[in-house]
């Protein structure tokens, strides 16, 4: 088997490049480092031999009108672009990683850009495929985390955390209001797609940790990784932090015989063995 996998300097892709190596040949591909270029802002061709097409490539939106119309590009006219040469190269499965932000109401505080792409791509790659055969796995992951620096971008307030934590101070936490999220290791979700390639499990799948998780367990989980002798505090006169919580579906985990593994305390253990490791 030889798969593609795009947007393969990604942070996701360095995870899970690893496991599809176990099972395949793997070529990479991205604007920058890569085996191969590809840009899902231009033009996309891939040649003939690929059984597999992995896309872990995104745009992250942002604040402003150019924001929105790239984040538009990238994630609904580039993944429509790379539906159109899998179809035409005769890939047999292109796994797309979505979002589960993919599935926010535009009354969220939470919605954006980058939220609102993704569905558009999903649709976009749904439609394609009733159009032009193409196998299709659509993956929407929570908001994930690793280890090391190259997630604190995406996952600031975890890192400011274990910062703090690491630092022995306090933890701070706005309002009075004890926020829920939902985080998911970027091992579980690397796990997770190695075992839909192999198995071939075509769907639309959500692919969140099973457990939603409060803004003070995640702090006493940070504290506790590092040792640390800091408290959590509450600061009433600032404004309460919403819940950002989506409707639980273990769909993937039931077709695949499988579940996420790494809780957050085992997370912040490993971001804290990590830093101990490079002192």
């Amino acid at each position: 088997m030889k798969i593609l996998l795009v947007g393969g300097n990604s942070s996701l892709a360095r995870s899970l490049r690893p496991l599809l190596a176990e099972i395949a040949e793997v070529v990479t591909a991205g604007r920058q480092g890569c085996d191969l270029t590809l840009d899902l802002a231009g033009d996309i061709h891939i040649a003939p031999g690929f059984d597999v097409v992995v896309n872990t490539a995104a745009h992250l939106g942002g604040n402003t009108a150019a924001s929105l119309q790239a984040a538009e590009q990238v994630n609904v006219l580039g993944l429509l672009a790379l539906c159109q040469a899998c179809s035409a190269a005769g890939v047999g499965h292109l796994v797309q990683v979505s979002s589960i932000y993919a599935t926010l109401a535009p009354s969220s505080p939470f919605y954006n850009a980058y939220a609102l792409s993704k569905k558009h791509g999903d649709e976009a790659a749904l439609l394609h495929t009733r159009l032009q055969p193409l196998p299709l796995t659509i993956l929407r992951p929570s908001q994930f985390y690793g280890v090391g620096e190259t997630y604190r971008r995406n996952q600031p307030f975890l890192y400011t955390l274990m910062d703090r934590a690491q630092a022995g101070q306090d933890i701070e936490l706005w309002g009075g209001h004890d926020a829920r999220r939902n985080f998911i290791h970027v091992q579980d979700v690397a796990d997770l797609i190695a075992r839909v390639v192999r198995t071939r499990t075509l769907g639309v799948f959500a692919c969140s940790h099973p457990q939603d998780i409060r803004f003070s367990q995640i702090a006493q989980a940070a504290l506790d990784a590092f040792g640390s002798t800091g408290r959590i505090r509450f600061l009433h006169d600032k404004p309460d932090t919403p819940d950002n919580l989506f409707a639980y579906d273990d769909a993937l985990y039931r077709a695949l015989g499988h579940y996420p593994q790494i809780t957050i305390d085992r997370g912040m253990q490993m971001e804290a063995q990590h830093r101990r490791s490079r002192a």
